[in-house]
């Protein structure tokens, strides 16, 4: 097993932050020169992101599930995530190269969720997991006292 740790833990984050999630979907299976250079661009945006603290972003978990593709990301803010979107030329070269080669042309599908997450307005628990999640980009501190229950944890007791 990876690094369980056993017992129950939540994650403490100083401050507000974004949840962004974003993925891709393979929608025609046959059409690798299509998603390939997608799933391959944001490998190389990753590792930008992770080899810039500056840049605002806090970390990432991926997962995949069939045609699907899907990242997890924590930033420090919506205007660090903005501000990549809009100004990173690994990104802007992505996006030229993905709406170039794949368009509307319904081969490739890309989406993305942003969730704006105020000081104090979340609560997660982790049991016997390793680190994951938030417990990734913030402190891992025992899920007891103050923080036993769900409701506790989200400050509405």
């Amino acid at each position: 097993m990876a690094n369980v740790m056993p017992g129950r833990h939540t994650a403490k984050v100083d401050g507000s932050y974004v949840v962004f999630i974003i993925g891709m979907r393979i929608n025609r299976l046959l059409a690798v020169h299509k998603w390939v250079p997608v799933a391959k661009a944001m490998g190389g945006m990753m590792q930008e992101l992770y080899q810039n603290p500056e840049l605002g972003f806090l970390g990432s978990r991926s997962s995949v599930n069939m045609r699907t593709i899907t990242q997890i990301q924590y930033w420090r803010s919506f205007e660090h995530l903005e501000k990549y979107a809009r100004h990173a030329p690994l990104h802007l070269k992505a996006w030229r190269e993905f709406n170039q080669a794949v368009g509307t042309d319904g081969s490739v599908g890309i989406y993305h969720e942003t969730y704006l997450v105020e000081a104090g307005n979340y609560e997660c628990v982790y049991v016997n997991m390793p680190v994951f999640g938030l417990g990734e980009v913030g402190e891992l501190v025992p899920a007891t006292g103050k923080r036993e229950s769900a409701r506790q944890r989200i400050n509405k007791e």
